[in-house]
């Protein structure tokens, strides 16, 4: 329950910084910054090499091979940090823009800092400590969006980008060596952790190949269509991906470590994962829809009229965020048991879906892409599950009732919400709208999922197990 909580928190705090920048900055010096973070974030995968994964997977560990881990993320952070200074003038000839330069070399110092903490993360979920760890974050976060609103106040425009990731990175890392009081010592062992560095490849291996594949189209979008069309695709993107992705990740490091634990026991572990997955479906289903159907007045209430065009590409995106949040628990399944090979597999086919379907969008603009993603991941859901589950504790068919009630009581709510806007709601303002809608589908989704589909001990039972299991 820490971690939700944490992660809730988390959610308003990028919100309230994503808001604020709207407002001071232009969608042009917001996909200046994601020309170099989409290429920046892929060498980011490396500098972590999949270390923090293997230290939590591993039965036991030993301080040798946590600290030999630590040097080795040192070590890679660092190189990686190198070798994005050297990249600066690459993306400057690539997107022929000359404010590039600067921009990148001073993203480096947060390959060094993201090394710095990638055993103190895996130390605080091996103990499970989610209380801990959700304060970490938010501390990071708040130091970040502070100084980054200071930046854009000063008139430093998109500096104030890379210099709330920086200050982010800075604070989260000091609070995790603070809350785990762990210091690496000198002893190092390369030979202890190889079976480690093995895992730790094929996890980052799959997760560049992820990142390539879900990030491609805003590279392209960038070079073909310029910074103002990537600010508008990206904002989009991120404003429909903060509140999935932290659920997800909420609910995913959770479940990470317990999966991880019960590998040997089948029935507990089926039990477990399926009881999540109709957690995460039941946030992810109906956040997800509303979103979609009120897009304008919450482009509106939050960035502006200037921002409408990326309002229509968030629509056209939700599709596409809603399969990822219902795709992802699979991965966590595939890692806790031991399948990083068919992990990998199912990455590669996935990315290389979506990188032909975002080409196929490219020549229409940043709407095409969007159409075209989305329009993919539809199709591969229901592949995905199959190849995910083929031989393993859970079926398909433990999938659909996980998700059928979230579905169908989200849609009956979304359109419940829907048409009271379009009949009561008219002439409201935006944030009215927003307001009126959010609650009229709660309230009948909650109706519908806990009267209708008496679901009320279910989720109940759930809540109370997850907090004995995270305390």
């Amino acid at each position: 329950m820490a971690k939700l909580l944490g992660q809730g928190v988390s959610v308003l705090m990028r919100l309230a910084f994503m808001v604020v920048l709207a407002r001071l900055l232009d969608p042009s010096e917001f996909g200046l910054v994601a020309m170099a973070t989409a290429i920046t974030g892929m060498m980011a995968m490396f500098a972590s090499a999949g270390l923090s994964t293997a230290a939590v997977q591993a039965r036991t560990i030993s301080v040798v091979q946590m600290s030999t881990l630590f040097w080795v993320n040192m070590l890679i952070g660092t190189l990686f940090a190198a070798l994005c200074c050297l990249l600066a003038p690459v993306l400057v000839a690539f997107y022929d823009e000359p404010r590039l330069f600067w921009l990148t070399i001073l993203l480096a110092p947060g390959f060094i800092l993201g090394a710095a903490s990638v055993q103190h993360l895996a130390i605080l979920q091996r103990e499970m400590r989610y209380g801990a760890l959700a304060i970490v974050e938010f501390s990071g976060q708040l130091l970040g969006l502070a100084c980054g609103v200071a930046i854009a106040l000063a008139g430093y425009r998109y500096w104030a980008l890379v210099g709330a990731t920086f200050f982010t990175q800075l604070g989260t890392t000091t609070g995790m060596w603070v809350a785990t009081r762990w210091l690496p010592s000198r002893r190092f062992s390369f030979a202890e952790v190889v079976p480690m560095l093995r895992v730790g490849g094929t996890v980052t291996f799959n997760t560049i190949v992820a990142y390539i594949g879900f990030n491609l189209e805003k590279v392209l979008v960038g070079r073909f269509w310029g910074a103002e069309a990537l600010g508008n695709y990206g904002r989009a993107y991120q404003l429909i991906s903060v509140p999935i992705d932290n659920l997800s990740n909420a609910v995913g490091g959770v479940a990470f470590s317990a999966l991880a634990r019960l590998q040997d026991e089948p029935a507990r572990l089926r039990a477990y994962f399926l009881k999540g997955y109709a957690l995460l479906a039941s946030m992810s289903v109906p956040l997800t829809l509303f979103l979609c159907l009120f897009a304008e007045p919450i482009f509106l209430v939050l960035f502006g009229p200037r921002w409408m065009e990326a309002a229509i590409i968030f629509r056209l995106l939700t599709p596409t965020v809603l399969v990822f949040s219902l795709i992802n628990p699979f991965g966590w399944l595939l890692l806790a048991i031991g399948r990083q090979d068919r992990n990998l597999r199912i990455t590669f086919v996935v990315a290389i879906v979506v990188v032909v379907a975002c080409s196929i969008g490219l020549p229409f603009g940043p709407r095409g892409v969007a159409t075209a993603y989305s329009i993919a991941m539809v199709v591969w859901f229901v592949p995905h599950i199959v190849w995910s589950t083929h031989g393993g504790p859970i079926s398909p068919r433990d999938i659909l009732p996980a998700i059928s009630r979230s579905f169908l009581a989200g849609l009956i709510a979304g359109g419940a919400a829907c048409l009271f806007d379009r009949t009561e709601g008219v002439g409201f303002p935006p944030l009215a709208q927003v307001l009126l809608g959010a609650s009229v589908m709660l309230l009948i989704y909650a109706v519908m999922i806990l009267g209708v589909f008496g679901q009320a001990r279910f989720y109940a039972d759930l809540f109370r197990g997850m907090r004995r299991a995270t305390t």
